[in-house]
């Protein structure tokens, strides 16, 4: 194999490590998408129950608070992993 063969070897070889690498990038672009999706969605959810213990008796809204808590444990978390893989 000549030198100029060589390069072009290398080069191949780099270009197709690109292609893939970006291939991987565009995988996780889509699962972080995903996961944000989804924890927009249960901050609705969470907007939603907080204005209807506004509404609601002093009993039953600390029963919305504790689903409120275990919802926005589960934003935040979604958050972090989001962050994580940025």
């Amino acid at each position: 194999m000549n030198l100029k063969e060589e390069m072009e070897k290398f080069r191949d070889g780099l270009l197709q490590q690109r292609d893939e690498i970006v291939v991987q990038l565009d995988l996780a672009r889509m699962n972080i998408r995903d996961e944000w999706e989804k924890a927009e969605e249960q901050l609705e959810e969470l907007k939603a129950r907080v204005a209807r213990a506004a509404d609601e008796a002093k009993d039953a809204s600390e029963d919305v608070w504790a689903g409120v808590q275990v919802l926005g444990e589960e934003i935040r978390n979604a958050y972090e992993r989001i962050k994580n893989k940025l």
